[in-house]
């Protein structure tokens, strides 16, 4: 009895669909023999139901297997540390081992995480099971994703097998590995080999002689069941899901009165309006496969394109080059005896030339030439835009997130154009001059002759000789200002267009120049500078106006100057900069134009050096004033904004600094006020888009801004009197947001849940055992406070981080210690600052 055909996701062990095929037999033959295996190929190939066939088969013949799907990793926020902790749980889980990870975790904390991962294998799997030992890793190549290199994964797996000359233990461990992927894109030191000691395990289409199981479903349906299926394969070239969800179409087409043939029930419900019907998703898969890089699919498209030209001639030879193993990988293309085809007719009719040239057309526009000019060095012109090729580039660009070379080619093209147009003015108005000039000579002779005519007509006459003359004398002046004014214009609009690219030059110089003297900041390991400095040539981008563009940039230029310790470079850029910036043109009131104000002032102080406090309060005042007069302009919580929530942090904190240095006590409790109002809204914005660690800080910052304000700053009772509603604004905000999970009074509870005692004076043993029970329910045991937000990141949800945050030791506005340095400062321990908080809680109903 045949079950239904399954094409989406892996077939069961026992599915009576199953077909197997030569790359069954050749894998668990080759795992048997202990051999490491890979096996590579496109999406929905059969890769996930081969490994669970295979392992039930090794099962029945006493070999040990496991298999881990790294797609269930969380990859986005692994650290090499957990993804390494989630490989051992999945094998401890997988061959149910008696095992205290936690603990043993921690006893080998000195060791790499790698090393670990090594240790478990040698010292517990290999030691708890004496059968022979197959590891599946699937969807390996979700480690492309990974934050950290994993070229020390793949050779540590090759030392497995190396390790079998000198420990015999080995030769029990075997790894396969499956996924969507070529050997070499997964190492990225290519002096690296570790796939050359494995055995490749190729999966080609379901043969004719092999589809048996599948041709079975198809006996009670169809008078010749032999010649359909011999159809099927027709159009599928056994491509493994599109052949089982074609039988199964046929056998709901068996069904209906007046049953389609193959063909039409292909292109009814395969072909016609694929992107709509193409469910579950298969042809959109490899589609998304082939245009997911758009800096490479012009040439996957392009190789693609060469194949169907020249399928019959089979000119497409196969080699192992990066373009033609991603084309492979999203299975529209298969290796044929050395040669590349289609891998079957409905990609064929469905990715045909109408569909390559509509992706062509929606890539890139200008992508053939921008290659070309990528490799000459961005020397070749003739490869640049102009004209309407130009303006079609730019406006396809504008919510683009273009690459630094796609800027450089269309600024390139730009200045190009600006060129070509300066230079066709000039010579426009030097051969309309020219052509005036001897229309000019000729009327001007044909007004003399007549006048010479009519001078000698009437001769005698003086006083018509005498009119006439001057009447032309009249004319011909008036004539030639017209001729001059023309000439006066055309010069006019040149000299614009020369003004245009002295801007786009200035530009492109101050911007290359900031982007190298960042290079200069990194060489001497002033990494944090160098970034910021990158930063600010890359705002510049979002820059329209050319004067705001340049203050900005030479701003940025004169601070990098002080950075890297050459002064006569810093006043000098940095007056430009105020220059730019004052100019009559510059539109200072506009979003960017105050936004950059803020920047510059920020910079001006920096250059400063604490020579002049009151001119850096004034400065700073200035900038106060613009972010309190122009809230929403200045909102840094906006998307691609000029100046960051660090900016506007940076210059609130300064200022109250320099204002306490210099005891101005009235402006200080307004610039406080607004401080605090400000960190609300920084906190606010950090939970609604689960930053908490910027929520962390967030809430550090408003304590102590608090507590400074209330003069409790140095008082070891500080929480004693600490404002409620500043303490239920904060919990509301961290409850809310956080479903629950988070706040102070979902901290308190633990606390009391495990046994501690508000408001304490002293401290004894069971208080300590306490204390610890609640770090540990809370999640801080034994970790680090990067260690413990990483794992909040990766599930805010999860038991074992709840009640965590806030932490109360994140960095602050204070000092590097930490924004609760009092802590430190009057030796008050953590756990009497809790015990005192959860009091304060108490009385204040929260």
């Amino acid at each position: 009895m045949v079950d239904q055909y399954i094409f989406s996701g892996s077939l069961p062990e026992n599915a009576s669909t199953y077909v197997n095929r030569e790359a069954d037999d050749e894998l668990n033959e080759a795992l048997l023999q202990g051999k490491f295996c890979y096996v590579l190929n496109s999406r929905q190939s059969g890769k996930s139901s081969l490994r669970v066939r295979t392992m039930s088969r090794l099962g029945e013949a006493g070999v040990e297997c496991a298999s881990i799907d790294l797609s269930s990793i969380n990859i986005q926020t692994a650290t090499q540390e957990n993804w390494y902790a989630d490989l051992i749980v999945k094998l401890i889980d997988s061959f149910a081992l008696h095992v205290d990870f936690k603990g043993w975790w921690e006893q080998n904390q000195l060791n790499s995480p790698l090393l670990r991962f090594s240790n478990f294998l040698t010292k517990i799997l290999l030691a708890e099971i004496s059968e022979n030992i197959v590891i599946f890793i699937d969807e390996i190549d979700s480690v492309l994703s990974l934050n950290f290199p994993t070229d020390d994964f793949f050779a540590f797996i090759r030392s497995c097998y190396n390790e079998r000359v000198d420990n015999p233990q080995y030769n029990r461990l075997t790894f396969c590995l499956l996924g969507v992927a070529s050997p070499t894109s997964l190492i990225q030191d290519k002096n690296r080999t570790p796939f050359n000691i494995g055995k490749a395990i190729s999966l080609k289409g379901f043969q004719l002689h092999e589809v048996e199981p599948l041709e079975k479903g198809l006996f009670s349906k169809f008078n010749k069941p032999h010649a359909i299926m011999q159809e099927i394969l027709q159009w599928t070239g056994g491509q493994p899901f599109l052949t089982q969800k074609l039988c199964q179409f046929m056998v709901e087409e068996s069904a209906q009165e007046h049953p389609r043939s193959v063909e039409q029930v292909v292109r009814s419900r395969i072909i016609e309006s694929w992107e709509s019907q193409d469910e579950p998703e298969h042809l959109r898969t490899i589609q998304a496969r082939i245009l997911r890089d758009e800096q490479k699919a012009g040439y996957l498209l392009e190789l693609y394109q060469q194949v169907r030209l020249s399928e019959e001639q089979s000119s497409v030879t196969a080699d192992d080059t990066l373009e033609q193993s991603e084309l492979q990988l999203s299975g529209l293309v298969i290796r044929q005896q050395g040669k590349l085809r289609i891998y079957n007719q409905i990609y064929r009719e469905i990715f045909d030339f109408n569909w390559i040239e509509n992706q062509l057309n929606n890539l890139r526009p200008y992508s053939e030439n921008f290659r070309f000019w990528i490799v000459s060095g961005g020397v070749d012109e003739s490869r640049l835009l102009r004209g309407k090729a130009l303006q079609e580039a730019e406006e396809w660009a504008k919510d683009k997130n273009l690459s630094y070379q796609d800027k450089q080619y269309l600024a390139a093209s730009k200045e190009k154009e600006i060129q070509l147009g300066i230079a066709a003015k000039e010579q426009e108005a030097t051969l309309e001059r020219e052509r005036k000039d001897r229309e000019a000579s000729q009327k001007r002779n044909l007004l003399l002759t007549e006048a010479n005519i009519k001078t000698k007509r009437q001769i005698r006459i003086g006083s018509a000789v005498l009119l006439i003359t001057l009447f032309v004398a009249v004319i011909l002046g008036i004539f030639a200002a017209t001729e001059g004014n023309k000439a006066i214009i055309a010069k006019r609009e040149a000299q614009n267009l020369q003004n245009q690219l002295a801007s786009v030059k200035k530009d492109i110089e101050n911007v290359q120049k900031l982007s190298q003297l960042a290079g200069e900041l990194r060489n001497k390991n002033l990494i944090i500078e160098s970034d910021e400095a990158l930063r600010q040539a890359g705002l510049s981008f979002r820059v329209n106006e050319h004067n705001l563009k340049q203050a900005l940039l030479l701003a940025s230029i004169s601070q990098v100057y002080q950075q890297l310790e050459k002064p006569n470079e810093v006043q000098q850029n940095f007056a430009e900069s105020l220059r730019f910036l004052q100019n009559k043109e510059s539109n200072i009131t506009s979003e960017q134009g105050l936004q950059i104000q803020i920047l510059v002032k920020h910079i001006e102080v920096s250059l400063l050096e604490e020579k002049d406090q009151t001119k850096a309060i004034k400065i700073y005042k200035e900038a106060y004033d613009i972010i309190k007069n122009y809230p929403n302009e200045t909102n840094p919580f906006k998307n691609n904004q000029i100046v960051t929530i660090k900016n506007i942090r940076a210059i609130y904190v300064r200022l109250l600094n320099l204002l306490e240095e210099s005891k101005q006590a009235e402006f200080i409790q307004e610039v406080r006020q607004s401080f605090k109002q400000y960190l609300f809204t920084e906190l606010e914005y950090f939970l609604k888009v689960q930053d908490w660690e910027g929520a962390d800080g967030s809430t550090g910052n408003i304590m102590l801004l608090i507590a400074d304000m209330e003069g409790e700053v140095d008082s070891d009772s500080l929480l004693e009197s600490f404002p409620c509603p500043v303490l239920k604004q904060i919990n509301d905000y961290w409850v809310q947001y956080s479903e629950e999970n988070f706040g102070f009074s979902i901290q308190k509870k633990i606390w009391l849940d495990t046994g501690n005692r508000l408001g304490m004076k002293d401290w004894n043993d069971n208080d300590e055992q306490n204390y610890n029970r609640f770090t540990s329910a809370v999640g801080w045991e034994n970790e680090g406070l990067q260690d413990y937000m990483e794992r909040v990141k990766k599930d805010p949800r999860s038991p074992s981080v709840r009640g965590g945050l806030p932490t109360l030791t994140s960095p602050g506005i204070r000092s590097s210690g930490g924004s609760w340095y009092w802590i430190f400062r009057h030796r008050l321990k953590p756990e009497m600052l809790f015990a005192r908080l959860f009091s304060r809680t108490t009385s204040c109903k929260i």
